[in-house]
């Protein structure tokens, strides 16, 4: 079993507001790596060609399609051990909460109750016109695009697409956590798309220890309290392990 430093132990020892900020690397390790595969359309597309609004209006049914190629991938995926670890680390601190960049819903399917998506989540829709929500699994289930029911308008993916605004809400929320939190993990990420890249920096600003949970070093690393090299899935689960050593019982609000 992997051992951890002295002071980072202490300090999570002592710790009552903890937040982790993910990535793709947390949701690589259920197999969510990429959404293009080897052959085929989507390999020839960029992401970047298909994730705006402007296309999706030029072309909806096949943006549409490709988000269903997209739910599929993340349907027949499942919480990983790092996901799992977050989620039971919940029940030994006064708050914890998770600020994801990650669109897949792995987060709250592994029993994180308290989470912010920052780039929306898949498993969502609505009316562009409207603002309808559609959310049933059975309702994107075709390929071609549906429209709402109320008005006729077409419906899209609650993803944040390139040239869009983040969710305010989760991302104002994101921010307090930030602030007040005493621990903040960055797991998966490399910390450098704006704005969702200055929540880790706003936690070290306002006096967190920082870990950086990746496979190799990031821009955000030199910034870190703690760098931990490896997969989350092996080293979270670790970090429980510790977790559960020195906070005993689990709190009455766990």
């Amino acid at each position: 079993m992997k051992t951890f430093r002295r002071d980072f132990l202490e300090v999570l020892k002592e710790a009552e507001n903890v937040v982790f900020f993910t990535g793709a690397g947390i949701s690589a390790e259920s197999g969510i790596s990429t959404f293009r595969g080897t052959d085929g359309i989507w390999n020839k597309l960029k992401p970047e060609e298909l994730a705006n609004f402007d296309a999706f209006l030029k072309n909806p049914d096949r943006v549409w399609d490709w988000y269903q190629y997209r739910r599929h991938i993340i349907d027949n995926s499942k919480p990983n051990p790092a996901h799992l670890a977050i989620a039971e680390m919940q029940d030994y601190f006064k708050s914890l909460s998770v600020v994801t960049q990650n669109v897949d819903n792995l987060h709250r399917r592994a029993g994180s109750r308290t989470v912010y998506e920052l780039h929306g989540n898949i498993e969502r829709n609505y009316c562009i016109e409207c603002k309808t929500p559609y959310n049933s699994p059975e309702f994107a289930s075709g390929g071609k695009v549906p429209r709402c029911e109320k008005c006729g308008g077409l419906i899209r993916p609650d993803i944040v697409w390139f040239g869009e605004m983040l969710p305010e809400e989760d991302f104002s929320m994101s921010e307090k956590a930030a602030e007040k939190c005493d621990v903040m993990f960055a797991v998966g990420t490399s910390a450098v798309v704006y704005p969702a890249a200055r929540i880790p920096l706003l936690a070290r600003r306002f006096g967190a220890y920082l870990v950086e949970i990746n496979l190799e070093e990031t821009e955000l690393s030199p910034l870190a309290n703690y760098v931990l090299l490896g997969k989350a899935g092996e080293i979270l689960p670790g970090i429980l392990e510790e977790v559960k050593k020195f906070k005993g019982e689990k709190p009455e609000n766990g």
